[in-house]
């Protein structure tokens, strides 16, 4: 067993107010030895459900995190939530820079370098998502597209005292109900994070700093192969957390 395992739930704009917090109760109730299993699990729900979630979970071991996040404290940006209104909340982690986002909500590489800067100024732990779309992987731009995120999410970025940032490689081709990556195809891109991390921050950041996460039709049935890659410390779940039926096997798998 790895020292820690990270279990990210992704909602996405799936649930209610009412069935988070259900959902969130649901999971405090079967009381899962995180600790002791040396899990970690954060929920993600819509900004909406947020404080609700937060008050089921907040005196459990489950953590909270956030879907997106603005890079500007405060000012007149209609519909934006800064840092400090999710911290406020009880948030722990904000996904930035998911392929969803990138390809509805017009984020680029330079949003995702300013917001990872915003959250870790917060105290707040940044999920980054790096993946390439199937058009750039057939006409082999994969690790081109991948070099080009990563390269710009770092740039400045200071990773000093207790900050720390997870990577998460989600190939765009391989989120649910698209079939999920090989173990093969995620090694490979991860050997390639991971030494351009070293290159960019260092041998000590990269050891103490990054952890690296794999999203993408994650479930029960392949969970475990993901994490038997021996970077991978963790997974970000889409589909299969929406529901206890799929999300608790899940869970299962990993402290059994």
């Amino acid at each position: 067993m790895k020292n820690k395992i990270y279990i990210i739930a992704n909602w996405k704009m799936q649930l209610s107010n009412q069935e988070a917090a259900g959902l969130a109760l649901s999971l405090k109730r079967e009381k899962f030895s995180l600790v002791e299993q040396g899990l970690e699990l954060v929920l993600c729900p819509s900004f909406t459900a947020l404080a609700a979630v937060h008050e089921v979970i907040g005196d459990s071991n489950i953590k909270l995190g956030a879907q997106n996040v603005f890079y500007h404290e405060s000012g007149q940006y209609t519909g934006e939530v800064t840092s400090t209104q999710l911290k406020d909340l009880g948030v722990e982690y904000i996904i930035i820079g998911h392929s969803e986002r990138r390809k509805y909500c017009g984020e680029n590489d330079d949003n995702v370098n300013r917001k990872i800067k915003m959250v870790l100024e917060h105290g707040l732990t940044p999920i980054v998502c790096l993946g390439e779309t199937l058009e750039e992987r057939m006409e082999k731009k994969a690790e081109v597209t991948i070099i080009r995120q990563l390269t710009k999410a770092l740039e400045d970025v200071d990773l000093s005292g207790e900050r720390k940032i997870f990577l998460t490689y989600e190939p765009v081709w391989a989120i649910s109900p698209a079939p999920p990556a090989t173990p093969q195809d995620v090694n490979e891109m991860l050997q390639l994070i991971r030494q351009l991390v070293r290159d960019i921050c260092g041998d000590e950041i990269l050891k103490e700093k990054i952890k690296f996460i794999y999203g993408g039709s994650v479930d029960a049935e392949n969970i475990k192969r993901f994490l038997e890659i021996d970077m991978v410390c963790g997974a970000l779940v889409g589909g299969a957390s929406l529901t206890m039926e799929k999300f608790v096997p899940l869970i299962k798998k990993i402290i059994i």
